[in-house]
């Protein structure tokens, strides 16, 4: 007898809620409470949904007792809680109003979970902005999407005072800390809708898309990254990855739905790393590979002066890790690498576990609970097992399109990552490259055209091509190559860096330049970057 389809949908629903239930009650995120408590909290998630609710139920459940650990002390989750109170309603008394878009510029720290709780609470569009991001670039971000007000940390002010919003920046932490002291920390009234986290990508000219978020009640986000990465409650989390990216964003969350205390930092060095987590006795380590890198780099002699005993997990992701990295890593730090990939469309697709990446260094591991990948062909069909297909990935928390009403490849459920890869005969996924030309430099998506053409804009330029090179710490760095007019005084490497500097994000800027008589190209005047001269 055949089941129906919709019974089976529901089955598998039921399925997955059921086995991200048990990950997030393994991992501490639920216990016994007192009734009195459970009705608060559910009175909290009916007004602000999951991701809004979710400083209020850490200042419920753990009250001063975990928090967050910045550059300015400690700060208990109800503070933080009551704060992010007081902040929303003076949001709103400076003209916020419940349909705009507030965007916030700002590195790890308090004024960031401020900035993402009142918004919350208000029920805005929040979108994150990159801190790399040019004044050019900043402006057009926000005049695309249609930002009100501005959140942002004091060392941008220049930035932000060309975007030119209706209501102007509130500054971190002078601004928030003076919206703190005036308002009242009273909960504001539930908003007429949920929050809405914007993050953002890029599309295929490179120009960066805004990518928007609506967390429902599903368990499956939290539950799928914990049935891979242990975390678990009441233990130091370091998060030293940027939380205006989705892997920051989500690792902390989590953590903070576990009521763990957030170790973070504007700036976070190597050797600071290995004190705090000596310091703290920290349990997880959430970073990107460019900074495990950097750990392994600094040596064992260097790391013996730490107590880095009581690090269980050590999670990474953001830019490609390769297989040189995670064998190193692990043999400096024991069996504790842990490797997701997955991108801000489809959330994440597969996590490699220790025992994984011991296997096989250079995988990306397996789909958790609630997750499906596929390898395709260019036809929409599935390939044979060990041969290389397009990696599609199918859950119910991709995103359902970009801001700007386009929308990633799809194959009935499943969406384009935009990779290429294979699966090994134990069913561990591994990346092989992309199916277009972007680049991967240090976790940011880079096109190669969006350069070129900046390139090609300067009086003294003739032409230009970017392609990407293989890179042990930041997964590819960008290379240029750059035909000068010779009738004009020349320009030097750190020139043209400087010039991209100027009217880019700083991750576009090519760490080489190469200087050529002129670029290859085919008969039909198409260059062709596989005949560039290696070096």
């Amino acid at each position: 007898m055949q089941i129906p389809r919709r019974v089976s949908g529901l089955l598998s629903r039921t399925l997955v809620e059921s086995s991200a239930a048990y990950a997030l009650v393994r991992a501490g995120a639920v216990g016994v409470q007192p009734p009195q408590d459970l009705l608060r909290e559910a009175l909290a998630l009916r007004a602000y949904g999951p991701a809004g609710a979710a400083f209020s139920l850490a200042a419920l459940r753990y009250g001063d007792a975990a928090g967050l650990i910045d550059d300015r002390g400690r700060i208990g989750y109800r503070e933080l809680d009551l704060r992010a109170n007081a902040i929303a309603n003076g949001l709103v008394a400076l003209g916020v109003r419940p349909d705009d878009c507030v965007a916030v510029l700002c590195r790890n720290h308090r004024g960031m979970f401020e900035a993402l709780a009142a918004t919350a609470k208000l029920g805005s569009r929040t979108l994150l902005l990159n801190t790399d991001f040019s004044a050019v670039q900043l402006a057009d971000v926000c005049r695309r999407e249609g930002v009100a007000l501005v959140i942002a940390d004091s060392e941008f002010a220049e930035l932000t005072a060309a975007s030119r919003t209706r209501l102007g920046t509130v500054s971190s932490p002078g601004g928030l800390d003076d919206l703190a002291a005036s308002h009242a920390p009273t909960a504001p009234p539930r908003p007429a809708r949920a929050q809405q986290i914007v993050l953002l990508t890029s599309g295929t000219t490179g120009t960066p898309k805004g990518a928007p978020r609506e967390f429902g009640m599903s368990l499956a986000i939290p539950g799928g990254y914990l049935s891979k990465i242990p975390l678990r409650s009441g233990r130091h989390v370091i998060v030293a990855a940027p939380i205006f990216h989705a892997w920051g964003l989500l690792s902390t969350m989590i953590a903070v739905a576990l009521g763990d205390s957030i170790v973070v930092r504007r700036r976070f060095e190597p050797a600071d790393l290995l004190a705090a987590i000596s310091e703290h006795s920290a349990d997880a380590l959430v970073t990107v590979p460019i900074v495990l890198s950097r750990l392994v780099d600094l040596g064992a002699a260097r790391r013996t002066g730490y107590d880095l005993g009581s690090l269980r997990v050590l999670a990474v992701s953001g830019s490609a890790l390769s297989a040189e990295l995670a064998t190193r890593a692990l043999h400096a730090f024991g069996p504790v690498l842990y490797n997701l990939y997955g991108s801000t469309e489809v959330a994440y697709a597969t996590i490699a576990t220790p025992q994984d990446l011991l296997a096989a260094p250079g995988c990306v591991g397996r789909a958790p609970i609630g997750t499906t990948v596929r390898l395709l062909d260019a036809d929409g069909t599935e390939v044979a097992d060990g041969q290389r297909g397009r990696i599609f990935v199918g859950s119910s928390i991709q995103f359902a399109g970009y801001t700007d009403g386009q929308a990633k490849e799809t194959v009935g459920s499943l969406m384009s990552t935009g990779d290429i890869g294979h699966l090994d005969s134990a069913g561990r996924l591994f990346v092989d490259g992309r199916d277009d030309d972007m680049i991967i430099s240090g976790g940011e998506n880079v096109f190669p055209a969006e350069i070129e053409a900046l390139l090609n804009d300067h009086p003294r330029i003739v032409e230009a091509a970017v392609v990407g090179v293989t890179d042990p710490d930041f997964g590819q760095r960008l290379r240029a190559y750059v035909v000068l007019d010779d009738g004009r005084p020349k320009l030097t490497a750190d020139e043209i860096a400087d010039y991209v500097r100027s009217n880019l994000a700083r991750f576009k800027v090519p760490r080489e330049v190469i200087f050529i008589e002129r670029l290859p190209r085919n008969p039909a005047g198409k260059i062709v970057k596989h005949q560039l001269p290696p070096d």
